[in-house]
């Protein structure tokens, strides 16, 4: 049915209240990537298990899979069914044109990726771009997230290790984080520090020391991408340092697939693949929760 501009602002406010609290109570929110109705159920019930909070997120393949006025039914829907605080967050959306559609559609989070759609653009383009995003946000207060640069990786499983090396190059540096909040305006910054996108055979390492310069620098709010694969005493000690949203998507990923083909192959007989989905949900259910307990989030709803 779509919200009106004040519901679509009323969200937006809240969503910023959400922002402010996980700053002051030292929690981070997740973000929690769906691509489909099943992996929303997931997170909609580990969400109400917990009374945590949640930002229930899609990039452009989810997108024009669903349909962004589609997401935005299906959310509020299982928002108001569940009795849970939940926002959507346009993951890493790859041009200026479709995240001011995800604004239109009442997104309250809406993250500009310039970097990652265009590998070669400049600084320069990535500046403009980012802030032409957040000055068409006023509108409805949709909170806008950035990075200056790209930084690797894909949301999905991986089979090579890891090269800190060459991921160090691509860190985030206390200064650029300071100039780049400056120039765009953007409420979230981004931040790479060893998080890397999709899940690998080794353990991912985070640069805390080099989370805190950059926090000390910087007044906006933190992201962490590329949680998946990541040892959650980094997540705990990330949201006392001051990040406020960390994303996870591979690791959920994972956990449907192998459960999905758990329960194919134990009932070869049955076609109403329906029928099989609730121990789908519960295995996906299950992650959501464990990355809710390290995020620190729990029973800091406000519904």
């Amino acid at each position: 049915m779509g919200l009106t501009i004040k519901e679509i602002r009323e969200n937006c406010v809240k969503a910023r209240h959400l922002m402010q609290r996980s700053r002051q109570q030292k929690f981070a929110v997740g973000a929690f990537n769906i691509d489909n109705q099943e992996t929303l159920i997931a997170v909609c019930r580990a969400a109400q298990a917990k009374k945590s909070p949640v930002l229930i997120e899609v990039s452009q393949g989810e997108v024009d899979a669903i349909g962004l006025d589609n997401i935005r039914d299906l959310v509020d829907n299982y928002k108001e069914e569940y009795g849970i605080e939940a926002y959507i967050n346009l993951d890493h959306s790859p041009s200026v044109e479709n995240a001011k559609r995800g604004i239109d559609a009442g997104f309250e989070f809406i993250h500009i990726d310039i970097s990652q759609a265009r590998h070669d653009a400049t600084e320069e383009d990535i500046i403009k771009e980012t802030s032409e995003v957040v000055e068409y946000a006023k509108f409805t207060g949709a909170i806008v997230e950035s990075e200056p640069h790209y930084f690797g990786g894909s949301s999905n499983v991986h089979e090579e290790t890891i090269d800190y090396e060459a991921i160090k190059k691509t860190f985030s540096t206390p200064l650029g984080a300071k100039e780049f909040v400056a120039s765009t305006g953007i409420d979230t910054f981004a931040a790479a520090i060893g998080n890397l996108h999709g899940k690998y055979p080794v353990p991912k390492v985070l640069d805390l020391e080099l989370l805190k310069l950059i926090r000390e620098k910087i007044d906006c709010n933190i992201s962490l991408h590329g949680g998946s694969g990541t040892p959650l005493h980094y997540f705990e000690e990330a949201a006392k340092i001051g990040v406020s949203k960390i994303n996870i998507n591979s690791d959920m990923r994972v956990a449907f697939r192998n459960t999905l083909e758990k329960v194919l192959k134990e009932n070869p007989d049955e076609y109403a693949v329906v029928k099989l989905m609730p121990d789908v949900y519960k295995a996906v259910q299950v992650v959501v929760e464990e990355k809710i307990e390290a995020f620190g989030s729990s029973n800091r709803a406000v519904v």
